[in-house]
């Protein structure tokens, strides 16, 4: 056979050359690298969801204070004859209480009280709210559900010692008035 008769097919074909399985390993330092940065990956996750769970409890604690905190329904400042904030009064529904801090330092004499009136700005009677029955800045008045309904001012008078009923009515002028703001729920 000649050099001529041998067909394509049975030529050997220049291929890749063979890999030798020395070089078919992997570098160590890639596998170190792929390691560091699986152990990264993990890290990072675990740090994500403690966050997670310290944020859930945070948000948690809030909300169970938020719960405990006073929530101030009605705000009033009563003013002086000469426009200055006397006294300031907050309700909060839940407490049943009226909040009462001195702003100055006008007190009772030892024979009158100071007496607090609901005013709704109508031509009907003022309503008593109770008496001032403490020389210090701050005090509670108890109050009924629902007394402050309807109210537009409250006002302040000087009264004989004990006080005096409803029907017999503040004596005027006023001491200190101010407008009752009830906020929007």
């Amino acid at each position: 056979m000649t050099d001529a008769a041998h067909t394509p097919a049975d030529t050997p074909v220049a291929s890749a050359p063979e890999r030798s399985a020395a070089s078919r390993r992997v570098s160590p330092w890639w596998r170190v690298l792929a390691c560091l940065l699986g152990l990264a990956l993990l890290l990072g996750w675990a740090a994500s969801v403690s966050f997670i769970e310290q944020l859930k409890a945070q948000v948690g604690h809030l909300q169970t204070k938020l719960q405990v905190l006073p929530q101030v329904r009605e705000i009033s400042v009563l003013l002086d004859d000469q426009q200055r904030p006397a006294l300031l009064i907050t309700h909060d529904p839940s407490s049943g209480v009226l909040q009462v801090q001195r702003l100055n330092n006008v007190a009772e004499g030892r024979e009158d009280s100071m007496q607090l009136w609901a005013l709704n700005g109508t031509a009907q009677a003022p309503r008593s709210l109770g008496l001032f029955l403490s020389q210090y800045k701050t005090l509670q008045l108890p109050l009924k559900a629902g007394a402050l309904e309807g109210i537009r001012e409250l006002a302040i008078s000087v009264e004989s010692k004990g006080g005096v009923t409803d029907e017999q009515g503040p004596r005027l002028p006023y001491l200190f008035r101010g407008a009752l703001v009830h906020k929007a729920i």
